[in-house]
């Protein structure tokens, strides 16, 4: 892509983005946000219902009185954006690709990480983790990530999702609350992933934000077609006039959103989905609303 057409779209992602985390979060941004740590402030005297486990067992030996510590919380949150580059975000068949509305919802979270003075980072991942941009703030670095988010080309086009929550937990120490954008169609959605999220949203807030398109969610009757996969790049034809064929799509699809919800649910990870044709904002709010 050219750098002036480039340039012209990030501009046209922070104009509108910008203004989108405004109504978004509405100033309920950091009660959304579970991944805000506690860092220790100071000892007092054990008052009368104090816990035990704050208990300073040190200073109490030391004085020969109960002293506990007091935490105060940290006043700034890392958010992480885990961004799936895999073939299959090139797919859309209503207003747009999945990869648009991923760079969209990315850059209203990362400006609303901006407005609160908060470090944002990036780790785009396939089959394999494509690049790591570490937390920082500031608009020059947001404005970064989203012409990474344009223009990023990956390596390869396979998913991995458990590779890239992996990668996540070693190489981010300290707390903080991650956004998955994906639509976690991974043909390895079994115990191993099950296991990586609960170990990643033990150490971390993880929400999962699925883009989905609609077309994904039943086959049209259109006769004999040339289809593509879009990850591994094989062709097949497929008879979409014949009823059995379209029957077992909707089953398989009905059965990929079954075991991603209960995915979720086990590893006690917030999710949404949303559609390529839907406005993400509502669906956005409520996910934070219910969060806060």
């Amino acid at each position: 892509m050219e750098t002036s057409e480039l340039l012209k779209k990030v501009r046209h992602i922070e104009i509108k983005t910008r203004g989108l985390s405004k109504n978004i979060f509405a100033g309920e941004y950091h009660s959304a946000f579970k991944g805000r740590g506690m860092t220790f402030s100071e000892v007092r005297e054990y008052q009368y219902g104090d816990a035990i486990r704050d208990v300073d067992w040190n200073v109490t030996a030391r004085f020969n009185h109960p002293y506990v510590k007091i935490f105060e919380e940290e006043r700034e949150l890392t958010v992480m954006l885990l961004i799936d580059v895999s073939g299959s975000k090139e797919f859309g068949t209503q207003t747009q690709l999945k990869q648009n509305m991923m760079t969209e919802i990315a850059a209203v979270l990362s400006f609303s990480a901006i407005k609160n003075n908060d470090k944002i980072g990036v780790i785009f991942f396939s089959d394999k983790i494509e690049k790591f941009i570490p937390p920082k703030k500031g608009r020059k670095h947001i404005l970064r990530i989203i012409q990474e988010l344009i223009d990023f080309k990956p390596e390869s086009k396979g998913t991995n999702i458990t590779e890239a929550l992996k990668y996540f937990t070693n190489v981010i120490k300290k707390r903080c609350t991650a956004f998955i954008l994906s639509d976690f169609i991974d043909d390895g959605i079994d115990d191993t992933l099950e296991d990586a999220f609960k170990i990643a949203n033990k150490k971390h807030d993880i929400v999962a934000l699925k883009i989905y398109d609609k077309r994904e969610t039943q086959m049209p009757a259109i006769g004999l077609i040339k289809m593509k996969d879009a990850e591994t790049n094989k062709y097949v034809w497929v008879d979409t006039s014949d009823k059995l064929i379209r029957e077992n799509y909707s089953m398989w699809w009905k059965k990929i959103e079954t075991k991603q919800h209960t995915m979720f649910k086990k590893s006690g990870v917030d999710y949404i989905s949303v559609a390529t044709d839907e406005d993400y904002v509502k669906p956005l709010i409520g996910l934070f609303k219910r969060r806060g």
